[in-house]
């Protein structure tokens, strides 16, 4: 049998040789074909028969079977290298020439395409009302405070404190023992040396005078720098003391420590963007601008030591558990969500969240577009499962990021009643000022 296969490679690779070639041609010239005028001198070798062809068939397949495959690598070190390798790979990112430092993921469009689904994702200035970009944000909500010094220095220089000092630990901790301050001045008008605060104190240097703001808070509340003897000591100090006009408005220092308590940081607040679509076949598609993709500097690193973490876990079994948490957190790296609802009458209610945001924020966003805001309804996901299970759930825990459609349907047994009273639910479902701007999808 061996010799047998011998023989029948070898007549097939005769057979596939192509013609013949003279030892004197050059390389690429080709024999004109010439009939031949004599008959050969002997006979043409006989092929196999059909027998024998199946026969060397099987008998090639049943070697092939015996030879071992080659195997890819299945040693740990052999997987971890080959996961570094493409992880240097993925470490080479672009960066953004706008805002440098952070990575821009190339599947989304450019913001300069006509066809993107929103231009960018923008923000409001709470104090001034405009509209911002993600880069104007935090300059301009720091001159919107600056200027409100000329009208409500106390107010301006809280919303200062808490707003340019990044470090709400450290803002605390000041915070509070300004209120200490307060309160000893509230609690003991009488004593004067609860009026005065050494600003060489450690307390005071440590806590208060490190912080943005607080110079301007003392003054606006009515104290006074001086300088004072300290007994035992030949220089003056400086001191904040308080005025008699404050000190004889002591509801005033009282109201003023509340404000300074009850404060929060001033933050630009994310524009809705509401849009409202006329009914499109392209309502699931979504052409997502940078905005929604890029990453920080911070969030870079903390992608790459997840990354590095896979190595490890490539080893690990894994369970439903364990694969449902990496999932979430991988959905976690997105900052914003387009989310879009089909309404029953086919149109479409557009807006733009964070993707920390919670279920409760889309379901208010979608009453305030309602004509009749106080009928109850649903949101139903791809699979027509019900969205609000939970309302404290965000965006990024159900997978609704870095976009998705939703489903609106009013709730079922409310229809019942509203037909059993023989109405009809009114046909008109979105406000008519929303109807007026709605647009075309494209």
């Amino acid at each position: 049998m061996k010799k047998f296969l011998q023989e029948f490679r070898a007549d097939m690779k005769f057979k596939s040789a192509g013609p013949g070639q003279k030892l004197t041609e050059t390389v690429g010239e080709k024999a004109p074909k010439e009939k031949p005028t004599q008959p050969a001198l002997r006979q043409p070798r006989q092929g196999p028969t059909d027998e024998a062809q199946m026969a060397a068939a099987a008998a090639l397949a049943r070697l092939e079977q015996k030879q071992p495959r080659a195997r890819g690598p299945t040693s740990q070190d052999s997987i971890r290298n080959q996961v570094k390798k493409e992880l240097q790979a993925e470490a080479t990112v672009s960066e953004s020439p706008e805002a440098p430092g952070t990575k821009v993921v190339p599947e989304p469009k450019e913001d300069g395409s006509t066809h993107l689904t929103v231009p960018g994702v923008y923000f409001t200035c709470p104090l001034t009302g405009a509209t911002l970009r993600k880069d104007q944000r935090e300059a301009c909500v720091k001159d919107a405070i600056l200027s409100h010094f000329s009208t409500d220095p106390v107010a301006a220089s809280i919303m200062k404190i808490h707003t340019f000092n990044k470090d709400r630990d450290r803002v605390k901790l000041g915070v509070d023992t300004i209120a200490k301050y307060l309160d000893n001045i509230h609690l003991h008008p009488e004593e004067e040396k609860y009026r005065k605060i050494k600003l060489q104190n450690k307390v005071f240097q440590e806590r208060i005078n490190c912080l943005e703001g607080t110079r301007e808070f003392f003054e606006a509340i009515g104290f006074q720098k001086a300088l004072l003897q300290v007994p035992n000591q030949e220089d003056p100090e400086e001191f904040y003391v308080l005025s008699e006009a404050a000190l004889a408005q002591p509801q005033s220092l009282e109201r003023h420590k509340e404000q300074l308590l009850s404060a929060e940081p001033v933050r630009a607040i994310l524009a809705r963007q509401r849009r409202v679509f006329r009914p499109s076949p392209l309502a699931s598609q979504f052409d997502l601008p940078g905005d929604f993709f890029n990453l920080s500097s911070e969030e870079i690193k903390r992608e790459q030591r997840l990354r590095s973490e896979a190595v490890e876990r490539l080893s690990v079994l894994r369970t439903k558990a364990m694969r449902e948490k990496e999932e979430q957190r991988e959905m976690r790296k997105y900052t914003y969500t387009l989310l879009r609802v089909r309404l029953p009458d086919g149109c479409l209610l557009q807006g733009t969240f964070y993707a920390r945001e919670r279920m409760a924020a889309l379901y208010g966003f979608v009453r305030e577009a309602l004509q009749n805001d106080w009928l109850p309804f649903d949101l139903l996901a791809s699979g027509g499962q019900k969205l609000l299970e939970d309302e404290n759930l965000a965006f990024n825990e159900c997978g609704l990021v870095p976009s998705a459609l939703l489903t609106f349907s009013w709730d079922a047994a409310v229809l019942e009643d509203i037909r059993a009273a023989g109405a009809q639910p009114d046909s008109a479902i979105l406000k008519p000022e929303l109807l007026s701007a709605i647009e075309q999808l494209s």
